[in-house]
């Protein structure tokens, strides 16, 4: 077989896309904003939280903005995201991980986006919240 024969994906535009632009920056904000009133009433983790909601929901914006391959604009005003660092000051369990990512999973259900694409989005940070566990 040549790369002549190679099946062409059916999946390409996710190939050459970002997430970021397949979600958008208003799915975004929906998905902070849902993210977060559910953190707020979630008594596992939100004694994590301990600035105020509105700053913390700025930063995670920007971060994920850069983490789903937008703009570096968390790198551009807070330097690199170094996010296992950033959350040494913090307790952080499996079962508090699990919990975070119970609360992205409900979030990322309330958007108006394809199953596939909550999928995808989803699929991003079982990992990244795996690493935050330090204790």
């Amino acid at each position: 077989m040549t790369y002549i024969d190679l099946p062409v994906p059916t999946n390409i535009v996710s190939m050459t896309t970002s997430l970021y632009d397949r979600l958008g920056a208003d799915q975004l904000d929906l998905l902070v904003d849902a993210f977060y009133s559910r953190v707020q009433q979630d008594d596992r983790i939100n004694h994590l939280f301990k600035d105020d909601f509105a700053t913390i929901k700025g930063k995670q914006r920007l971060f994920l903005t850069q983490f789903l391959g937008g703009p570096v604009l968390y790198t551009e005003q807070y330097g690199h995201p170094r996010m296992r660092a950033r959350h040494m000051p913090h307790q952080i369990t499996a079962d508090g991980a699990y919990a975070w990512l119970e609360n992205m999973s409900a979030a990322i259900d309330t958007l108006d986006i394809t199953q596939d694409l909550k999928v995808e989005l989803l699929q991003r940070f079982p990992h990244v919240a795996a690493h935050m566990v330090n204790t």
